[in-house]
Order: C-alpha cells, then sequence, then structure tokens
C-alpha cells in the first residue's frame, strides 16, 4: 500500500527529488513543455520592444544544441567561464555547460578587468561566454594572451568576427544543424552527479574571494528540498534581477522557479523594477533587504504626498486584527498600494543579508507573503527557508529536512556558531586543502555565522563572527543590529558600524546621508552633522550603554559593498584606516 505524505513543519509538500541537471531537465521538460519559460525584451531600448517567451521545450532544445557545438570544440571535462548581465543566453549556457559534462564557472560582471583576468588565470577557464557590453575588456584579454583562454564566445554578436571572437547565436545555429545531421554526443553525456560542476568565488565580504567548487548533486538537492516548501500555481511569473552569477539568485529564482514551472521574465536592469512588475504581472520577486528598504520608502513617500498616512495605519491595523480570525481582506483594501507592484505580486523570497522586521511587517500587512532564507556559497546556497505555512518574521526559517543544523559552543543566550551537514554542503575550496579542512569537520560546514534555534526549530541570525566586536570588559557588539537601526532615520541611506582602530572600545559609525531629502536641502555640511548626530543618539537610547556609538563621520559616498548588497567591510575599513 502506498504510504501517504505527512507534511512536517520543513516539508509541506511532497517533491521530485533529482541528483544531476540531466535528470533536472528531463523532469522539466517532460513535465512542463509547452509552458513559457522565459520572457524577456528583445531590444529593452526600443519605444515599442517585441517581447519574446521561451517554451521548456525549446529551453531543453537550445541547450543541447549549444552544448553539441561545445562538445565538437572537444571542451568535455574542461572549465567554462561565464559573464554577463541577466538575460536568456546566460541560463542556456549555464545548463549546456553542466548538462554537458564541462565545468561552470560564474564570474561577477562588476569585477574590474585585472579581476577578472586573475580569476580565469585561478580557474584554469580555456572558454569564455561573455556579454557583448565587455567586448573591450576580453578584446584587450585576448591581445595580452596571459591567460589560458582559447576560445571568446560573445553572447550578443550575430556572427563570427575575424579576430577570433566567436558568435553565441551562431553557435547555437551549428549546433542544431549537427543534432538534424545526425550528432549524439549530447545525448551520450554520462553525468557523474558527484564531482564538481560549478566552480564559484565568493564575494569576499570579510576576505579574498575563495573558490568553491559544488557538485551537480548539491545543487540538484538544495532545489528539490526548496520545491517542497511552497506551492506554485501554472502562470506563476517570477522577475530575475540580482545577478545570476550569485548562487542566491541562480538557485532560488532561477533554478528553482524554474524547476517547479514557472515563467522566468528577465528585468531590463535595476531602474526598471517597478515597470517590469507591471508589465509582466509579476507574482513572485526574489530580493535582498535593500531592494525591499527601496520600495518601502518609495511607498511611504507616494503615501505621505497624498497626506494618506493615518488612513494607512488605520486599514492596516484593522486588517490585521482580522487575520486574526482567518479574514483575509488585504489585497482589496491595499489594492492601489500594491497597484505600482504590478497589482499581482503576492510573494517575496528575500535573504543574503539581515532584513528590517518594520520592513518585513509592513509588505506581509499589504497582503504580501514575506519569506526569508539563510545560506552561503558553500551550502548550494539555502540552509533554512520560511514556507508558505510557515513563517516567523525575524527569524531565517527553518533548516531545510534535508539538513543537519547544529550551533555549537553557545553562550549564555544560546548563540553559537551555526553548523550544517547535508548533500548540499560544497566539495570544498579548489586548490585550497588547509582552508577546506577548517571549515569542514566531520561532515560539518562551520559558516563562520553565529545564531541560534528557538524551541519551533526556527534559525535566528545574529551576525558573523569575523564582524563581531568583542569589547575588552568580554561585551560582544554585532555590527549589522546597530546598521539596521541607523538606517531607520528617514536622513541616512546606509550605515557602517566599526571600533576605532585607535582606540579598541570606542564604537564608530560611517553614515551615508540623501541628498535627496528635503530637511536636509540647503543645510551646511555641519548643520547636516548635528542633525545625524541626534539620529544616532536615538539609537543610542535603544540600546545598552556598552553598545553606544561616540564616533560619527558622515558621506554622500556610498559603501563598498558585493552585488547582493553586503558591505565589504574589510574594504571599508582599509578607506578609514588608510
Amino acid at each position: 500500500m502506498e504510504k501517504k505524505f505527512k507534511p512536517q513543519k520543513n516539508r509541506i509538500y511532497p517533491g521530485v527529488f533529482v541528483d544531476n541537471f540531466r535528470e533536472y531537465l528531463a523532469y522539466t521538460t517532460k513535465e512542463f513543455a509547452t509552458r513559457v519559460a522565459f520572457s524577456y525584451k528583445k531590444d529593452v531600448t526600443a519605444k515599442h520592444p517585441e517581447f519574446v517567451n521561451v517554451t521548456f521545450e525549446k529551453h531543453y532544445e537550445d541547450i543541447a544544441s549549444f552544448s553539441t557545438r561545445l562538445l565538437s570544440m572537444e571542451l568535455q571535462g574542461k572549465r567554462i567561464a561565464l559573464i554577463s548581465h541577466n538575460q536568456y543566453q546566460w541560463p542556456v549556457s549555464y545548463m549546456a555547460i553542466n548538462t554537458g559534462d564541462m565545468v561552470c564557472v560564474p564570474l561577477d560582471y562588476l569585477l574590474p578587468e585585472n579581476e577578472i583576468e586573475t580569476l580565469l588565470l585561478r580557474s584554469e577557464a580555456e572558454v569564455i561566454i561573455f556579454d557583448g557590453k565587455f567586448l573591450d575588456i576580453f578584446q584587450h584579454i585576448k591581445q595580452k594572451g596571459n591567460t589560458p583562454l582559447k576560445y571568446y564566445i560573445n553572447m550578443n554578436a550575430e556572427e563570427h568576427t575575424d579576430d577570433g571572437i566567436l558568435s553565441f547565436w551562431k553557435l547555437l545555429e551549428e549546433g542544431t544543424m549537427l543534432r538534424k545531421q545526425g550528432d549524439t554526443s549530447y545525448d551520450s553525456i554520462v553525468i557523474d552527479s558527484d564531482k564538481m560542476s560549478v566552480l564559484l568565488f565568493t564575494s569576499g565580504t570579510t576576505d579574498t574571494s575563495k573558490a568553491v567548487m559544488l557538485s551537480q548533486r548539491n545543487i540538484c538537492s538544495n532545489v528539490s528540498a526548496m520545491s517542497t516548501l511552497v506551492k506554485y500555481e501554472e502562470g506563476d511569473r517570477v522577475l530575475s534581477f540580482l545577478p545570476l552569477h550569485h548562487t542566491f539568485e541562480c538557485t532560488a529564482t532561477y533554478l528553482c522557479f524554474f524547476y517547479v514551472g514557472c515563467n522566468i521574465c528577465f528585468c531590463d536592469g535595476l531602474k526598471h523594477i517597478a515597470k517590469n512588475l507591471v508589465e509582466y504581472e509579476i507574482r513572485n520577486m526574489v530580493c535582498v533587504p535593500a531592494v525591499l528598504d527601496l520600495m518601502y520608502r518609495q511607498i511611504w513617500k507616494t503615501i505621505k504626498q497624498k497626506k494618506l498616512v493615518i488612513p494607512v495605519k488605520i486599514m492596516m491595523a484593522i486588517s490585521n486584527f482580522l487575520l486574526f480570525f482567518h479574514i483575509d481582506i488585504r489585497r482589496t483594501l491595499f489594492k492601489s498600494i500594491l497597484a505600482p507592484l504590478g497589482g499581482k505580486l503576492r510573494m517575496i523570497i528575500f535573504g543574503s543579508a539581515s532584513a528590517d522586521i518594520k520592513v518585513v511587517k509592513f509588505f506581509h500587512s499589504i497582503g504580501i507573503r514575506m519569506l526569508q532564507g539563510y545560506g552561503l556559497t558553500e551550502t548550494s546556497p539555502v540552509i533554512s527557508s520560511d514556507s508558505d505555512k510557515y513563517q516567523k518574521h525575524g527569524s531565517a526559517g527553518r533548516p531545510l529536512f534535508c539538513e543537519d543544523v547544529q550551533i555549537i559552543n553557545p553562550d549564555e543566550n544560546g548563540i553559537g556558531e551555526i553548523t550544517v551537514k547535508g548533500p548540499n554542503v560544497m566539495l570544498g575550496y579548489y586548490q585550497e586543502e588547509e582552508k577546506t579542512k577548517e571549515v569542514l569537520v566531520d561532515g560539518y560546514f562551520h559558516t563562520g555565522d553565529l545564531g541560534y534555534l528557538d524551541k519551533d526549530g526556527c534559525l535566528y541570525i545574529t551576525g558573523r563572527i569575523k564582524d563581531m566586536i568583542v569589547l575588552k570588559n568580554g561585551k560582544k557588539i554585532f555590527p549589522q543590529e546597530l546598521e539596521l537601526l541607523l538606517n531607520e532615520s528617514p536622513y541616512i541611506v546606509d550605515s557602517f558600524v566599526y571600533v576605532s582602530p585607535s582606540e579598541p572600545d570606542k564604537l564608530c559609525t560611517k553614515l551615508v546621508y540623501r541628498v535627496d531629502c528635503d530637511a536636509l536641502k540647503e543645510k551646511t555640511e555641519e548643520e547636516i552633522y548635528e542633525i545625524l548626530k541626534q539620529e544616532v543618539k536615538k539609537v543610542n537610547n535603544q540600546t545598552p550603554s556598552y553598545k553606544n556609538i561616540r564616533g560619527v563621520t558622515i558621506t554622500t559616498t556610498p559603501l563598498i559593498k558585493t552585488t547582493t548588497q553586503k558591505i565589504k567591510r574589510h574594504e571599508e575599513m582599509k578607506t578609514l584606516m588608510f
């Protein structure tokens, strides 16, 4: 007799589990063949752009054709680097590489040329598939000849060029022809699910970047487990705008939403998120807290301009009260607020950094389900997540059902280092055996993050061990906690909390203030400084005396951050110390 599936708090729905991308594509192509997998504009600069829709079946054909052409270039087993803004050619390349028994090396498109060259050398990549916007950079790298690169493939070129730059679209066309002529090299590939398939460079927020080796089983176990947490419907659309080279966007948006049959729509650019939400009638979105903060501020700016602050707060109180009785009128009540977000937005998955609980509760109050997740590149990346039935605002959700999370060396408050064991944990750091041994102990990956598990099994992140400030009296301070409080100020864009290099017990902050704030316009820098000092004082009044900030500097220069908006603390400290 078939056993009935019993939902658990960290596994709500039964799922289909795959071990590699061949199985992943076989399942999605069969299950969702005629559904639209990707949507994008052919030319985002056109006044009346043409929208392109690609079905799951067509996407598979493109993958098979492009991979066949790469295999014909004797690239099986070779490393192929991939650098681009989000566009359809990226997932085709990613899957063609992985399912063709090659190793994919996604690179950050915001890196300067010298760092790109360094990572190409470190990864030993023999091929680069690049966004046409970076043509000059790769022509220069090609001329210098310092890297192991043998092939240069331009994603946006229509034809191969005389200087040896190949066209993605032409290779795709040639691969299609090869398959029609009977080339079955791609179909005969057998995937080893446990060997390195993706080589990812960490963003290096606290140290130099490390090269993380992930297998297809690592990634597919993560995607399979995530698919059991939320119920999706045919017609669900998600907007892809975070960089695809980052494992959070790649797994949470591309791989996971594709796996459950959703339509992935490519954003025209960060400045166009609001417009694209409306154009594509987006229902789901994956983002970082910085984007949530921006949306929150814009919504409240509009509310204030229309003098609707008090009515909106009253409506929020009423709707939240009715929710206790399972009466949900939020989307009707806040229809005008939801309209600029496309009117259809129902769920936001966020992670990668701490979020302001006030912002999270606001979006929940107007009818958007808010799901927080937590993870690292080394864990493929998701360790824990909310589900569509269990959310606890402020926590990072529950560990995925296939992962064992332990808190080691907890203090009197239960806060210790988060460690995790499971099929999603990386193979190790490439060519760094000692660093691998430091973080992989008895099968458990030591995250370097501090946190605790509550009585319901929800995971809370309190900060990073390397970021934690320990005062002479032994008191511990997590800078992110103070930064969240500072960033609530209407005058502050961003903040960076640190200890004075010359006075180890003196907490300081660097504040990036709003140049577009009406209250600060026509003020002198001295006056602005005094206003911001008062904002710091307000935060000090909310915290114990040992957490009080006593040094303040102000600037309009943005903080140095990763592509997912994490502060590069070691880089910021260099600007302050030297």
